[in-house]
């Protein structure tokens, strides 16, 4: 099941949150606003 995680853009520093599965392995994923493909999860300390 997929849960939803935060990502950042490292070229417009744009956040935002999208479906995430880790069992999925890696996945490329596009900024919703620059469309950059440098694209990283922030993990969140609990």
């Amino acid at each position: 099941m997929a849960e939803e995680a935060k990502f950042k853009c490292l070229r417009c520093n744009y956040e935002y949150k999208a479906p995430y599965s880790p069992e999925a392995g890696p996945q490329e994923r596009t900024c919703p606003k620059c469309r950059s493909n440098s694209v990283r999860r922030i993990v969140e300390k609990k």
